[in-house]
């Protein structure tokens, strides 16, 4: 994992492109790790909460909902079925919790049934998304291989960004340098790839209806959002969405509807996974949905060829940092999102003490996942100095605990080459967040809230300052 500090507003990138091969972050002791599959002996925690879902529908009711289950079914494969009557006994499919109130089975069905962007085929598009929904897990940040058929129109689209690059170069050491820059193993979407987790696990009709949007000739979704889950103010809402150069409209004062998009490459490598996936490399539609979330978080400047990003916030080229992060939280998911930093952390990048005692960072974290919420935090290690050397984000999904009251955290990450759920100690995790994003109900009793277009505007004077 690559943790990298922004020397300006002192803000983190978080990207992962140190990953050893068995999931486990480097350095980290192996007992705090494990298959959550593997805690027999762990009981799940009593969590109470008022949080409202969505009702569950089990059975086809209606002529137009059964005409479509039916055509699903007769063009998928036997295993691809399984699931997909499996989302309908669980209430999965026709979840319409999305923002333009279609189902699961609705976006599923125009997946299967109306053309796709060049390139991508259908049935692949339609079997991914159903396994997906099953199992969010399966979502993975890790770039595929580059087949050498694809190689020159790589090298290609690497050469228009970078003049200094010729394909006919006979030159060896500028055709290493761009082959190493494009024919990527780890990527930095970590950020993205935990939004996209959250969307398929807790918001699964809008996840299928991205799926369907960004997979279709258009190339881009649409997303109508309420103002006021950006800023209290509605001229500071708009403000933020022109800093972050989201096309959107504003046709009054409470809601704006705005189009994300993945960038250019992304289409590309998009059509590489359509027919050169390998086992635990990313779906077409991880592709375009981690691109598209890279572009909302990084002002629309992230190409999916090379993994990199530029943008006014943040001065180095992978990741995202925590206000970018929180911005595209917000919008994705239409909530008002709080990013609290818990770490304090000097210019050198040590970490010298705690914004709060760990008890209240546990309450805070465990009263979102009462509410239904996931946590997206990122976490550090540090060297013996207790300087910040790595970083990552990922998903706190629930709570357990052990015989003996210890308390686990129940977490996804989509970086550790595994399909399913990790479970790390609070003794081990809790000392680790750098930050985490919570709703605001969570934590405006116990901080002052300073609202993210502030933080932002601070940390655009500041690099304006520092480029003068």
């Amino acid at each position: 994992m690559l943790y990298s500090i922004n020397p300006v507003n002192q803000q983190y990138n978080y990207s992962t492109n140190g990953i050893t091969k068995s999931g486990m972050v480097k350095n980290a002791p192996c007992k705090v790790m494990f298959k959550a599959g593997n805690t027999s002996s762990v009981e799940t925690a009593p969590i109470s909460g008022t949080q409202s879902y969505p009702a569950i529908h089990t059975e086809l009711r209606t002529k137009d909902e059964k005409e479509k289950y039916k055509y699903l079914t007769a063009n998928i494969d036997k295993s691809t079925r399984k699931e997909l009557n499996k989302l309908l006994k669980t209430g999965i499919l026709l979840n319409n919790d999305s923002n333009d109130r279609t189902s699961v089975l609705d976006n599923l069905y125009k997946i299967a049934t109306t053309p796709r962007a060049q390139g991508l085929d259908n049935n692949v598009i339609l079997k991914e998304a159903i396994e997906t929904i099953s199992n969010p897990y399966l979502i993975t940040q890790q770039f595929g291989d580059i087949p050498q058929e694809y190689q020159q129109e790589a090298l290609k689209r690497y050469a228009q960004k970078h003049p200094e690059f010729s394909p006919e170069t006979t030159n060896l050491i500028q055709r290493g340098i761009a082959n190493n820059n494009v024919n990527l193993e780890h990527s930095g979407t970590c950020v993205a790839a935990s939004i996209e987790f959250n969307l398929a696990q807790k918001h699964p009709a809008e996840f299928v209806r991205f799926a369907e949007s960004l997979s279709s000739p258009k190339l881009s979704v649409n997303k109508e959002i309420k103002l006021n889950n950006l800023a209290d103010n509605v001229l500071d809402a708009v403000w933020l969405l022109n800093a972050f150069e989201v096309p959107f409209k504003a046709d009054n004062y409470n809601s704006a509807v705005l189009t994300f998009a993945p960038d250019k490459n992304a289409v590309l490598r998009a059509q590489i996974q359509n027919s050169h996936r390998d086992p635990g490399e990313r779906s077409v539609i991880d592709v375009l949905m981690q691109s598209t979330l890279m572009q909302v978080g990084s002002q629309q400047s992230y190409d999916a060829l090379t993994d990199t990003r530029g943008g006014k916030f943040n001065q180095n080229d992978k990741g995202l940092i925590e206000f970018e992060k929180t911005f595209t939280e917000s919008v994705v998911e239409d909530k008002n999102k709080i990013s609290m930093t818990y770490q304090t952390v000097d210019e050198n990048a040590r970490i010298t003490g705690y914004e709060t005692d760990f008890n209240t960072m546990k309450k805070q974290i465990i009263s979102a996942l009462t509410m239904g919420e996931n946590v997206i935090i990122g976490y550090t290690q540090t060297d013996e100095t207790n300087k910040i050397i790595n970083g990552h984000e990922i998903t706190i999904t629930g709570i357990k605990q052990d015989k003996n009251g210890q308390l686990l955290f129940i977490c996804n990450d989509t970086d550790d080459d595994y399909s399913g759920s990790i479970v790390y100690t609070e003794d081990y995790l809790l000392p680790k967040i750098h930050h985490a994003a919570l709703p605001q109900s969570v934590v405006e009793n116990d901080v002052n809230i300073v609202e993210n277009w502030v933080e932002g505007l601070k940390s655009y004077k500041e690099m304006k300052r520092q480029a003068a």
